[in-house]
């Protein structure tokens, strides 16, 4: 992740980041009128997400309608638009009539070269705050997985631990190494 200053070709409100469309290739999160630039995900990033897609096609949430959805726009709250990697939505959340953007109980983040520990701590704070209820941060490189249950209480798991989404998904669990070797 790489915040990026107020540029004359950058929306400077919510409204214009929401119908901006960059002709760079990169993505980008709104946080209180700061741009957050992303880099495009790696292969690596890309086998992670088809090991956890397939993993979800076996849960209970899949058979009841859930989703798992990549770079979804989240608005966690009116100045705070977040995408992140992957996020659990329920079938409820998907075919709700509201105007509100729904908040994903579940979310992981694939951490890369690029983004900074600082930034990413800020947006699990964000996450909690909001409604979030267990976030996933997968760190390929080091063969970690972090799973928070709150901002406070994490578990690191390595080698054979078993990474768990409960209690938002039961039944959707992996170890580190069926994960990332």
């Amino acid at each position: 992740m790489v915040t990026t200053a107020p540029h004359p070709t950058f929306p400077t409100t919510l409204e214009e980041f929401e119908n901006w469309e960059p002709n760079d290739g990169s993505k980008y999160e709104w946080n209180d009128g700061k741009i957050i630039k992303f880099e495009q995900m790696k292969r690596k990033h890309l086998k992670i997400i088809k090991i956890l897609n397939r993993l979800f096609l076996t849960t209970a949430a899949h058979q009841q309608g859930g989703e798992l959805i990549c770079e979804q726009d989240v608005m966690l709250s009116a100045i705070q638009l977040r995408r992140p990697d992957i996020a659990y939505f329920t079938d409820e959340q998907i075919n709700a009539n509201d105007e509100e953007d729904p908040i994903p109980s579940f979310c992981i983040e694939v951490v890369s070269t690029h983004d900074q520990y600082n930034d990413l701590k800020k947006k699990l704070k964000e996450y909690f705050r909001h409604g979030v209820q267990v976030v996933w941060v997968i760190m390929p490189d080091e063969e970690v997985v972090e799973v928070y249950t709150s901002f406070k209480s994490v578990k690191v798991c390595t080698d054979s631990d078993i990474c768990s989404a409960a209690p938002v998904i039961e039944d959707f669990q992996i170890s580190v190494d069926e994960l990332l070797k």
